[in-house]
């Protein structure tokens, strides 16, 4: 029985589990997301973690002992530089493990494990939060003050459109007036012509 052991062997010999290990962490550098079963991610997190905590302090102590573990000097090299910057203010946590589902074949529970930063699209989402709604029980005067607003627009709509109108009808009676008045100014001549026979008749 293996009660209180807490490491979970994963059905490999020792050297065969901690290569393994090296080997997932190293793509896990490389690619800072990979996908594989549950058991190896919960393994691989305490695996890889104190290495990250460690890569803070860039001293050659620190990369030999990184290497010792990593066994690769590109992934080293990488962990020191582009994911020491990206990890320097957070405390810890610095891998997500996310379910996927079952495999067909053996059942075995998949995810995908990856570093927290490095992921643009939940970073951009806490970066912008949503607007939080208030609860308060003067919500009803905002829509009201929407409805106001809203009829004062249709006045003034109303408004412009009856006086748009007014203009329109009132051009055809300017026009009418104009056009009498030439009557009556073409009429003018012809009365002071009849004027004009009548006095010379008398004479």
């Amino acid at each position: 029985m293996r009660h209180g052991k807490k490491i979970n062997h994963l059905g490999r010999t020792d050297s065969h589990r901690r290569a393994m290990l090296a080997n997932m962490a190293s793509s896990l550098i490389l690619h800072k997301r990979i996908n594989t079963t549950v058991a190896k991610a919960k393994a691989l997190r305490t695996y890889f973690e104190p290495l990250v905590t460690k890569s803070k302090d860039d001293s050659t102590h620190s990369r030999r002992v990184v290497f010792s573990y990593l066994q690769d000097k590109v992934t080293t090299a990488m962990l020191f530089k582009e994911v020491a910057e990206k990890v320097a203010d957070r405390p810890g946590g610095y891998t997500r493990i996310i379910k996927t589902g079952k495999r067909l074949g053996d059942n075995a529970e998949m995810c995908f494990i990856e570093l927290v930063d490095f992921n643009e699209i939940m970073l951009a989402a806490k970066a912008a939060p949503k607007a939080k709604a208030t609860r308060r029980r003067g919500g009803g005067s905002t829509k009201a003050k929407i409805v106001t607003a809203s009829a004062t627009e249709t006045v003034a709509v109303t408004a412009s459109e009856e006086e748009t109108e007014s203009a329109v009808i009132e051009t055809p009676e300017n026009e009418s007036v104009e056009i009498t008045n030439n009557d009556e100014i073409s009429d003018s001549p012809e009365i002071d012509s009849a004027d004009d026979s009548t006095t010379e008749e008398s004479k």
